[in-house]
């Protein structure tokens, strides 16, 4: 084992299949794939039936893809399903860019991605695009770790049903049920339907999940004319594991929970739980995508886009004052126990549309993105011994965010160079006004910024492969939760320099080599502190950087046998930070190392085709000590780990129909390890990750 481990950290994996040629899990690829390859930026564009599919068996898609380069993923409920997040370069889920077919996921007030509200998303995606550091103009906001693009697949041409159906540890399981048309109406148009429901009880007390989704993709295609309507989202319930524990409770009780936690008349004694202590979430995407084709040189795509989102999570408030929930006392009684209720009411919708250009040595890219996003946030309350108490509002604030924004792109050939050039101009207002105060929610404010984005970049042909090199200049604005930690919170700005390497060797192997220095101002980074729900609250860095070196390797050794690897070294460092300790004493920070990036991050993948109808896998990850906060102190550091998962997957051969079962065992060294935490006064918190669990599924397609 410590073999594959030290082949992890010298070879380090990144899958770079696409050098490779192509089985029979062929997707059809779209103008931006085809434009992103070429680009001098460091990426990764995955397959996701052949690099994912043997493991996509209910877990959530930040969990799939913690074994790409630089990532770190984790999980409130320490089993992948539920509430789950990634960081790439060390930069947190704020910071990263994700899409839905070109169209922003990202809340636009947290900025931050809930996959949780779109369960089982992987199994309905044809590709993934991961772009690490400053994302290009068409990946909409700037995004300062990486770009994530989730491209649907498309309905196949053949009439199919199909049944995805898993269970395994903490009473895990995944009923997944599908059914494609094929092509009919002259060959033009063909749906296709999913529904999927997840449940699971978590590795930690009461962190379940009940999850629901669904999928619709009605595509039409005649002549030049292709259009796409997509209906997506999903319905989550999940028993909040937010809190975290301590280390004492981490050393004897790893799975304690104190959500929900109900105490004695003295707060001494927890005498039972709150058996509701829940967030529910419902999230509809509807997504209509027009390509036109115009000759040989111009393509046209448009797509407009509605999200609705509503729900809240729930809590039970012990001995809470009256006075918080803009209630009178009752009598001389000025505490009582309430079901308290914080929702959410939004709608974002918008248009993004993109205009293709292709000549002999030029290639464009002309784009116009204009988005809005309307949000209701408010608090009900109801009195758990006082029933005439009853669903009384106690707050409310709303909230409205406008974008607009253009871009040029543009990549011209010139012998064995290619130039790289990149505008963006973005504008951005958000207004938000508090209706009802109460319980310190809501904020007063009415912002905008302004940001022009260039990038460029070159890259030169070697056989079989390409040198390149780029810059890029960018800038993003506050969260709201950061504005309302602290409103005079700065817009970040960053300047990312890349510098990398793509290598074909021969027919079996191939490399990548990239170098990076990403240098900040006012970089908001987290402070090991979280909000009133579990968000972690930011605070600007005056000057700070991100540098390291990302490799990679592919090799088929032989027509079986198939190694991949990764390896991050990086050095993230604040120059300056002017922060507070825990009783508000000012704290300047110089030179600490940034909280939550490790220096060393490594991937191994061993494949075995054992038969054209057999294979087993082995993945390793490593990922070195990191910090919750950044002060570097020894106390609030989580110590490196290293977990390896196994896989097996057999396909029956049946006429006209493909029934797989799928095995997948996780953690196989039994290893006790924390991925996650934050800082509670001086006191370090965490967020356990399962044991030794596993999954086994079977699907059926029938044709």
């Amino acid at each position: 084992m410590k073999g594959l481990f030290f082949l992890g950290l010298c070879a380090g994996p990144f899958y770079f299949a696409q050098t490779f040629p192509q089985d029979s899990l062929k997707v059809q690829e779209i103008q931006e794939v085809t434009f992103t390859k070429r680009l001098p930026v460091a990426k990764e564009i995955i397959n996701v039936e052949r690099n994912l599919g043997y493991k996509n068996l209910g877990q959530d898609l930040p969990i799939l893809l913690k074994n790409q380069t630089s990532v770190v993923s984790t999980s409130d409920a320490g089993n992948g399903i539920g509430y789950t997040g990634f960081r790439i370069r060390g930069v947190s889920g704020t910071s990263i860019n994700v899409m839905m077919n070109g169209i922003p996921y990202n809340d636009s007030e947290s900025q931050g991605t809930f996959f949780v509200n779109v369960p089982d998303l992987t199994s309905s995606a044809s590709q993934i695009l991961i772009q690490r550091g400053v994302g290009t103009s068409s990946n909409g906001v700037s995004a300062f770790g990486a770009s994530v693009n989730v491209i649907s697949k498309d309905p196949e041409k053949e009439f199919y049903v199909k049944s995805d159906n898993s269970f395994g540890s903490f009473n895990t399981y995944k009923y997944a049920a599908e059914i494609g048309s094929g092509k009919f109406w002259k060959n033009r148009l063909s749906v296709m339907g999913r529904y999927t429901r997840i449940h699971s009880d978590g590795y930690i007390d009461r962190a379940s999940s009940d999850l629901h989704s669904y999928n619709f993709t009605a595509l039409f295609e005649e002549n030049k004319t292709r259009i796409r309507l997509l209906a997506f989202g999903g319905k989550e319930k999940t028993y909040q594991s937010w809190n975290g524990i301590d280390r004492e409770t981490w050393q004897t009780n790893p799975t304690f929970n104190y959500s929900g936690s109900i105490y004695d008349a003295n707060w001494e004694n927890i005498i039972g739980f709150y058996d509701n202590e829940t967030d529910n979430y419902r999230q509809n995407h509807f997504q209509l995508l027009w390509n036109q084709n115009f000759g040989t040189n111009w393509d046209l795509e448009t797509t407009l886009h509605y999200t609705k989102g509503k729900g809240y999570y729930e809590n039970y408030k012990q001995e809470d004052r009256f006075s918080k929930y803009n209630l009178p006392n009752q009598g001389t009684a000025t505490r009582t126990d309430f079901i308290r209720k914080k929702w959410l009411d939004n709608d974002f919708y918008g248009m993004v549309s993109t205009l293709y250009g292709k000549f002999d040595d030029l290639n464009l890219q002309l784009g116009v993105v204009g988005n809005q996003y309307y949000g209701r946030h408010f608090g009900r309350v109801s009195g758990v011994f006082l029933p005439e108490i009853s669903d009384h509002e106690y707050y409310r604030n709303n909230a409205v965010k406008n974008e607009i924004s253009g871009f040029a792109k543009a990549v011209y050939q010139w012998n064995r160079l290619e130039f790289f050039g990149d505008l963006q101009l973005r504008n951005i207002g958000y207004d938000s006004h508090i209706v009802t105060a109460g319980d310190d929610e809501g904020l007063e404010v009415n912002k905008k910024w302004n940001f022009f984005n260039p990038k460029a970049g070159i890259s030169y042909r070697i056989p079989s492969g390409k040198v390149f090199f780029s810059y890029a200049l960018a800038h993003r604005e506050p969260t709201r939760d950061d504005l309302q930690a602290d409103p005079n919170t700065r817009q970040e700005q960053l300047h990312d320099f890349e510098l990398g390497l793509e290598k074909q060797i021969g027919t079996r192997a191939s490399v990548t080599a990239n170098a990076y220095y990403m240098n900040y101002k006012d970089q908001l980074v987290l402070s090991g502190v979280i909000n009133n729900i579990g968000e972690f609250i930011r605070e600007n860095a005056d000057e700070s950087y991100r540098m390291g070196i990302e490799l990679g390797a592919l090799w088929r050794i032989t027509d079986q046998l198939e190694a991949n690897a990764n390896l991050t070294l990086s050095r993230n460092k604040i120059k300056s930070l002017n922060s507070q300790d825990e009783d508000g004493t000012p704290l300047v920070l110089k030179d600490t190392d940034i909280s939550f990036s490790p220096a060393i991050l490594s991937n191994l993948r061993i494949q075995y085709q054992a038969t054209p109808r057999f294979s087993v896998g082995l993945s390793s990850q490593y990922v070195g000590e990191q910090y919750l906060n950044n002060t570097a102190s020894e106390a609030l550091k989580l110590d490196a780990y290293f977990t390896s998962d196994f896989n097996a997957q057999y396909t029956l051969p049946l006429k006209k129909t493909e029934l797989q079962l799928k095995f997948l065992l996780n953690n196989i060294f039994d290893q006790k390890y924390i991925n996650n935490g934050f800082v509670y006064g001086t006191d370090p918190y965490y967020f356990p990750q399962a044991g030794i669990n596993f999954m086994l599924g079977m699907s059926v397609t029938f044709r």
